[in-house]
């Protein structure tokens, strides 16, 4: 197929992702334009250092730091964003969008502080924003909500959407690791980083899921109003009991409809062995989408690593020289910058099934006393576990499910639990997430 269009593009940041990126510009130029008729000329990289990019033995002559000047001389079609970060970036993409340029990112961090300035910015320049790369790695995640689901009223989505979490969970589940144990086999094995915070503390997945979200629903997301809670202080001692309940922790990003509004958050949450998401293991993710006419449907692949993600990236420059991008970019309603959509709700008014560990004195009246505080905040029990083998400190693990409650309850009750002279370390609690209904089925 020959090219019927040229693209000149330039690539800031050449660190894993940008290295595949331009290896994959260069090299697989003629399969780019057999699969996509459109010519991408690649006519700078920009960085601060290149060692990376020697590495790769990519082009010396391509090589600057002054995007200024690139941004002047070369008549760009696209500025490829993968410096990381926020503030420069933030200043590079309105640098690129006033000199006429489309922008494709990959920065998920920056568009879920300020996507909604920048969508705005773009399209007041009759321009686009590329940011598949951004939330699934190589999962075309973003283009199914916005394109192949765009006939549908989304209610929820349920994403495992960050792959160090996966792994080291995984490692937890199968290996009976502590966290500890796993989040070292994570950083020798190269899945996560010398300082993991980020990941492991559950930023990154919260990031990613208000980009989803804003997309899924229509709707502002306020980041900072997003809960989050990481894996770093999760026991094997509940990974271990979940599996003797039937279920298995997940990071778990969700959003779903809830009382004419969007609740979001991210936490440790128990599935079921039979759920969808529980068969996801290792580094790899996976996002359940739920709409009113195609029911549930899964994305699965990849979420982060050089290659996949720039497939992402390369992908909206195609799709940017073809015109599809734009044509979406431009005409489609869901941006957070052309409605405000349903509101934001609070986690605290949703409701769900809890697993709670209570560590208690083995003392008669403490589990009536328990009883007591769960039944007056409207909490029925579901199950019961109380080993009297695992003791610590004479104290011994209370493993209660409850059925479905109000978060908010919950949290009531675990506050006046916690204060019984009973009782010894703070309770914890986890989510049990069950499938999400289907509106679909008739």
């Amino acid at each position: 197929m020959k090219a019927h269009k040229t693209l000149r593009v330039a690539l800031v940041g050449c660190g894993t992702v940008g290295g595949a990126t331009a290896e994959i510009l260069l090299r697989e130029r003629d399969l780019l334009i057999e699969r996509s008729g459109v010519d991408v000329e690649l006519v700078a990289i920009v960085s601060l250092t290149f060692n990376h990019a020697r590495e790769l033995g990519l082009p010396e002559e391509l090589f600057t730091e002054d995007i200024d000047t690139v941004l002047a001389e070369h008549s760009l079609d696209i500025v490829i964003e993968l410096a990381g970060g926020i503030e420069f970036p933030r200043e590079l993409i309105k640098k690129a969008l006033d000199a006429g340029a489309h922008v494709v990112t990959a920065n998920k961090a920056l568009l879920a502080h300020h996507g909604k300035e920048l969508f705005a910015y773009a399209r007041e320049r009759g321009l686009t924003i590329g940011f598949e790369a951004s939330c699934g790695g190589g999962i075309p995640i973003i283009r199914a909500i916005t394109d192949g689901l765009v006939a549908n009223h989304i209610d929820a989505l349920y994403g495992i959407v960050n792959g160090t979490c996966n792994y080291i969970l995984t490692e937890m589940i199968e290996k009976g690791q502590s966290y500890s144990e796993a989040l070292a086999d994570a950083q020798g094995s190269g899945l996560a980083e010398a300082d993991p915070s980020l990941d492991v503390e559950g930023g990154d997945s919260a990031h990613k899921l208000a980009i989803m979200t804003s997309l899924a629903f229509g709707t502002d997301v306020e980041f900072d109003a997003i809960p989050v809670t990481g894996i770093n202080n999760l026991q094997a001692t509940d990974v271990a009991f979940g599996l003797e309940l039937g279920y298995v922790v997940k990071l778990l990003a969700v959003a779903y409809r809830l009382n004419g509004g969007v609740t979001a958050w991210v936490r440790p949450a128990f599935i079921s062995k039979e759920h969808p998401l529980a068969w996801v293991a290792g580094p790899f993710n996976a996002v359940s989408v739920y709409g009113h006419r195609t029911g549930h449907t899964l994305y699965y692949g990849r979420g982060a690593g050089g290659d996949p993600t720039a497939s992402a990236v390369v992908a909206d420059i195609l799709a940017i020289g073809t015109g599809t991008l734009p044509a979406t970019f431009q005409h489609t309603g869901y941006w957070p910058d052309r409605n405000a959509g349903p509101p934001q709700i609070s986690a605290d008014q949703a409701s769900s099934r809890y697993y709670l560990r209570i560590m208690a004195q083995d003392r008669p009246g403490v589990l009536a006393s328990v009883a007591s505080i769960l039944g007056a905040n409207g909490i029925s029990i579901a199950s019961l576990i109380q080993n009297e083998k695992a003791l610590r400190n004479e104290l011994i693990p209370v493993v209660i499910t409850t059925h479905v409650c109000q978060e908010a309850s919950l949290r009531k009750a675990l506050t006046a639990i916690d204060a019984l002279p009973q009782s010894g370390e703070r309770t914890v609690f986890i989510p049990i997430v069950d499938e999400h209904p289907e509106r679909w089925a008739r």
